[in-house]
């Protein structure tokens, strides 16, 4: 008889059945891809970051693809807040997929509302703060640059909710891990990483950026070994939870992450590529521990050898 492995994972208090999440950005509000995936077969599903008020994001063109990857500058383009809370979560409310709401702000005192708002609402499983945004009263700084900016705003949020909160980090930094030992001492309980690192292509027959917005975020394989590294670097450095994201396209891919220690990935790009990356990846870790006599995920979990 074939004992089934034990793929679930967890995050905080959040539990999920395997490790395999939907990407914030790149899976809607939870619907679009209704008809290409059944939701159920994830572990987790991240939502389009949400702001207080709607943002129509930056004028086009705003996507273009690269060698292995492609360029985005949507500009986090979203309905808001009450929209989000009104029209789009009663439809996630109604499947099983624990919803991890992402969410950002350019002041503190808009991450702290939204957060302190998105935690009275039933239907919500985590908060993920997609801390790579510009503080606007330090001259743009991005918050997620700075250790104690980091730090400042993950101690504000966490003492507005008790939902599990995920911090999301930018990889633009010279030290990714310190920035994630800040956030962990202020009362973050995982970290996903990496975001998106800025990038821009030019048409020389024009001589102008293809972008309207100059730059865009780089993201798919062709930036997956620099994630892989970062992610290991960064569950060095801190002890609670990981989730790993960054060009990842199937199990193998996915494997690697949770080896160098991820207790959970994110599908992005790829998801504009082949909707059923999600469910290969699950079906592709559950063969590779079958294989290799693995029972429970956390064997996998960190287990590089060097």
């Amino acid at each position: 008889m074939i004992v089934k492995s034990d793929i679930s994972t967890q995050i905080g208090s959040l539990h999920l059945k395997n490790p395999v999440m939907a990407a914030s950005g790149t899976f809607g509000y939870g619907q679009e891809y209704g008809s290409l995936i059944d939701n159920s077969v994830l572990g987790a599903l991240v939502t389009k970051g949400i702001s207080l008020l709607p943002s129509t994001g930056n004028p086009s063109p705003r996507i273009v693809e690269t060698p292995s990857g492609m360029l985005n500058a949507i500009g986090l383009q979203n309905i808001g807040l009450d929209a989000f809370i009104s029209e789009k979560l009663p439809l996630l409310r109604k499947g099983s997929t624990p919803v991890i709401v992402n969410f950002y702000g350019n002041t503190v005192e808009q991450y702290v509302e939204l957060a302190e708002r998105l935690s009275v609402v039933e239907g919500i499983a985590a908060l993920e703060a997609n801390i790579s945004c510009p503080n606007i009263k330090q001259g743009g700084i991005s918050f997620g640059t700075d250790p104690r900016m980091a730090g400042e705003i993950t101690e504000r949020i966490r003492a507005v909710t008790r939902l599990p909160l995920i911090v999301k980090l930018t990889p633009n930094v010279t030290d990714i891990g310190q920035i994630a030992s800040s956030v962990e001492q202020s009362g973050a309980d995982a970290v996903s990483l990496i975001n998106t690192l800025t990038g821009m292509v030019i048409d020389p027959a024009t001589r102008k950026p293809v972008l309207a917005n100059v730059t865009g975020g780089l993201s798919g394989p062709a930036i997956r070994p620099l994630a892989l590294r970062m992610v290991w670097q960064v569950c060095r450095a801190v002890r609670i939870p990981v989730i790993g994201l960054g060009g990842i396209m199937n199990a193998n891919d996915a494997l690697q992450f949770l080896i160098a220690g991820a207790c959970a990935v994110q599908v992005g790009t790829g998801l504009f590529v082949d909707p059923s990356i999600p469910e290969n990846i699950v079906v592709g870790i559950e063969e590779y521990m079958t294989v290799h006599g693995f029972e429970r995920l956390e064997q996998v979990i960190g287990s590089l050898m060097v």
